[in-house]
């Protein structure tokens, strides 16, 4: 089992930069994906970005293709989401989840994925 920590939100002006880690604060992410969701009011979660630990392929929904960035830490059991040039659309609620078991056809799917942080909000403003 995974339990993860999420930090790094906060409030910035459009154009700007933020980095959100996730953490498991018990268990590893050793054979893991790791993914990135974003759930703004009213609107449905909606797949960002994601990383196969193992292999650190990584994967990104066309809106954020170009200014996100998803990494792992070189030694511990944490993932980066840097996110650059942010846009007001941005503001959400950004979640990192954890599935050992996730195929590629699956992977922007947040229903295929068990363990979940706590959550970060980010606002961008304009």
């Amino acid at each position: 089992q995974v339990q993860l920590v999420e930090s790094g939100g906060g409030l910035v002006q459009a154009g700007g930069s933020l980095r959100l880690s996730c953490t498991a604060s018990v268990g590893t992410f050793s054979r893991y994906t790791i993914g990135w969701f974003r759930q703004a009011p009213g609107k449905e979660r909606e797949f960002v970005a994601a990383i196969r630990w193992s292999s650190r392929n990584t994967y990104y929904a066309d809106s954020v293709k170009g200014r996100f960035s998803t990494s792992r830490a070189s030694a511990g059991n944490t993932v980066y989401l840097q996110m650059n040039s942010l846009k007001p659309d941005d503001t959400a609620v950004y979640y990192c989840a954890a599935d050992s078991g996730i195929i590629l056809s699956s992977i922007r799917g947040h229903r295929n994925y068990d363990y979940w942080g706590q959550g970060t909000q980010v606002t961008v403003s304009s």
